[in-house]
């Protein structure tokens, strides 16, 4: 089988049914202190530096919800650990709460905006080259700091399909990545969904919204994604 195929066929299935997050008991100080140390190991993870120390203090001119236990973390594009990809703008960036634990149902589960100057063209073809060199910089940043071995790390595979485009879309792509998970040090396939968008209000800026999960797209934690965009507004 080669790599290209496994990438479209390997889903990783997550066996524990509970969240880090959702096991704790409810307290407003116990609840934010997770979410504080969620923020210190995506940072480090990511590696950039955030806008500001909680993610919230810029104000986007739009409006894009962060469900109850998802961190919101944004940075600027170009960024820093893809400085290929052609773009200027904010990527913002909602975790969910089990994106970090490997025994979670949302494990490798986030969704992040990229809100960018001008009008760039959005074709198949970009969003894989974009999302390659994405994936290929992030994992690069963890090699050192995860002491991963040469021979584990591989040039991550990426596929996408345009599809009917979803209410709202300008254009809808579905895809794969098939990369080195640079948390457990083996390889993942992630599922993507990618929402292209313009706002009359924003004549100037365009969006892109971007949807990652090794859960097959039918699954339940697609759901709570399909949700913020659904609740996107170019205002805020």
């Amino acid at each position: 089988m080669t790599t290209s195929s496994r990438s479209f066929g390997i889903f990783k299935e997550i066996i524990s049914k509970y969240t880090l997050y959702k096991s704790i008991p409810y307290s407003p100080v116990s609840k934010k202190i997770v979410l504080v140390l969620f923020c210190i190991v995506s940072s480090v993870a990511f590696g950039q530096q955030p806008l500001d120390a909680d993610g919230k203090t810029w104000v986007a001119p739009y409006f894009l919800d962060a469900p109850d236990g998802w961190v919101v973390e944004r940075f600027p594009i170009p960024i820093d650990f893809a400085p290929q990809i052609p773009y200027k703008g904010i990527e913002d960036i909602r975790f969910s709460p089990g994106w970090g634990n490997r025994f979670a149902d949302e494990y490798w589960t986030y969704c992040f905006l990229w809100y960018l100057d001008g009008k760039p063209e959005i074709t198949k073809e970009t969003i894989q080259r974009n999302t390659e060199l994405y994936f290929a910089g992030l994992i690069g940043r963890n090699v050192e700091k995860r002491m991963i071995p040469p021979n584990k790390i591989f040039k991550p595979v990426t596929a996408f399909m345009k599809i009917t485009a979803w209410k709202g879309d300008l254009v809808t792509y579905i895809g794969t990545i098939y990369m080195l998970d640079y948390q457990t040090q083996k390889p993942i396939t992630l599922n993507c969904i990618v929402h292209s968008k313009s706002c009359s209000a924003l004549s100037e800026k365009a969006f892109l919204f971007f949807e990652f999960s090794p859960k097959p797209i039918k699954d339940d934690v697609w759901v709570q994604m399909e949700k913020i965009w659904a609740k996107f507004k170019c205002s805020n």
